[in-house]
């Protein structure tokens, strides 16, 4: 008898390397055959890809109106092979504007849906949750608050912690890190995380340059500050070429995230998974955000939550500065920034805080207890 198949399905970077992680678990525990949509690292894991979520991949309102009709065909696709091999379960991770159509198509084939990293109804679209009940068989959650709201809703939900619990370490220390890149470790650093995506970079780093610009011609940090920017490799320089400012010397740090927010004094972070990241360090930061006007329109009217900034979220208070849209200058950056270098008292409130955060994310092992969920439906 051949082993059963499971969809398994990751819509954008993040999901593809916690889907990765959970696939690797849920083979261990039972020999299942996976395919379904992701990434390379999806692939490594010995997932079969039949779609790539670079198709479905999108940030913003107005940037995913042109996409639709990709959208609804990777929907089809995904749910129509589902049905081809008979899986006795579909794991949809994180991307709901892609996975909840998905998951109609496989209801309506009577595929049992499971859910890993849940559309963010507290934040926005609330009415979400009540097409979550009625197409999730199980709702698998990495925020502590949102396990209240689903269960509250009548969806069958546990809350497991967050992934990166695990993973999140620096390999060295901010000495070893400064000598690595040239840097003077008795200097600030500040860490630049613009963003992952071509689109992230050239609505922020601009901004974020004309901030590390007017904080090296102040008074007190003329010439001091280190501005080290942390990219991912798939970025290509000529991407962030173009926005260099005379006079700020900026270290470009390929694939050393978690180093480089462990040996920053602060960090000027696009809101995302990166704050999550480096709450975990326990780096002070700011968060910046912009999206296009259009999506800026539509979405004022849409969110729900006091703030958008993760940190914040799990905190259910403002931890740590964000400023998104109009409120994100560069004139408010420097000034955030400066703050953060220049008092130990703001430092010390934001790292406490952010102690807090830590916490509420649970004590490792979450993707173990996620696969725990999905292997007890089979």
């Amino acid at each position: 008898m051949s082993a059963p198949e499971i969809l398994i399905s990751a819509g954008e970077a993040s999901s593809d390397m916690y889907a990765a992680r959970l696939a690797t678990a849920l083979r261990a525990r039972t020999g299942v055959r996976l395919f379904g949509m992701g990434g390379k690292r999806m692939a490594e894991a010995g997932v079969e890809l039949i779609a790539d979520y670079h198709q479905v991949a999108v940030v913003g309102i107005s940037e995913v109106l042109h996409k639709i009709p990709t959208v609804v065909g990777v929907q089809r696709k995904i749910a129509s092979e589902a049905v081809r091999r008979r899986a006795a379960l579909a794991i949809l991770v994180d991307s709901p504007g892609t996975h909840l159509g998905v998951a109609r198509r496989l209801k309506n084939n009577g595929i049992r849906v499971g859910y890993f990293i849940g559309p963010q109804v507290w934040a926005w679209r609330p009415g979400r949750v009540r097409v979550v009940k009625r197409l999730v068989e199980r709702m698998v959650v990495i925020f502590p608050f949102e396990e209240a709201i689903y269960r509250e809703a009548g969806v069958l939900v546990n809350f497991v912690g967050h992934p990166l619990v695990d993973v999140v370490k620096a390999s060295m220390s901010r000495t070893e890190f400064a000598a690595r890149h040239g840097l003077d470790a008795g200097r600030p650093i500040v860490a630049l995380l613009p963003g992952s995506r071509r689109s992230e970079i050239e609505r922020h780093y601009p901004l974020i340059m004309e901030a590390c610009e007017q904080l090296s011609r102040g008074a007190q940090t003329r010439g001091a500050i280190q501005f080290v920017l942390a990219s991912a490799p798939s970025l290509e320089t000529e991407l962030f070429a173009p926005f260099a400012r005379p006079g700020v010397a900026v270290t470009r740090v390929e694939g050393a995230t978690y180093d480089t927010l462990s040996a920053a004094d602060c960090a000027i972070v696009a809101s995302g998974t990166a704050t999550v990241e480096a709450a975990l360090l326990g780096t002070p930061m700011v968060v910046v955000y912009r999206v296009s006007p259009t999506s800026a329109f539509v979405l004022k009217r849409m969110v729900r939550s006091p703030f958008i900034a993760m940190v914040n979220l799990i905190a259910g208070r403002r931890v740590v500065p964000e400023l998104i849209q109009d409120q994100f200058t560069p004139a408010a950056v420097e000034q955030e920034v400066r703050t953060l270098l220049e008092s130990a008292a703001a430092r010390d409130e934001v790292k406490a805080g952010l102690a807090e955060v830590r916490a509420k994310l649970g004590p490792g092992g979450a993707i173990e207890r996620a696969a725990d969920i999905f292997a007890g439906m089979l």
